[in-house]
């Protein structure tokens, strides 16, 4: 599979979350407290008319991430 950050995915693509490569330990731990976690499927929903924040979808809801915290975020793309 193709690993790319999650901000580098286009709306409707989908991909598993590989890993969250922050080094600041406070994000890591928001993000994982959202459900980003390894091994969990996720969906771009839509970026916001300037490109920040983004939505995504994890776990059946919908959570909003700033372009920064999800250039930390590494997936397996699924092949469109």
């Amino acid at each position: 599979m193709n690993e790319v950050t999650l901000n580098t995915l286009t709306p409707g693509e989908r991909g598993t979350i590989a890993r969250i490569t922050t080094r600041t330990s406070s994000v890591r731990q928001r993000l994982m407290e959202m459900g980003l976690t390894k091994g969990t499927p996720i969906e771009l929903i839509r970026y916001a008319p300037m490109g920040d924040p983004i939505e995504v979808r994890v776990k059946g809801y919908r959570l909003s991430l700033r372009k920064r915290e999800a250039e930390t975020v590494l997936v397996h793309k699924e092949p469109s």
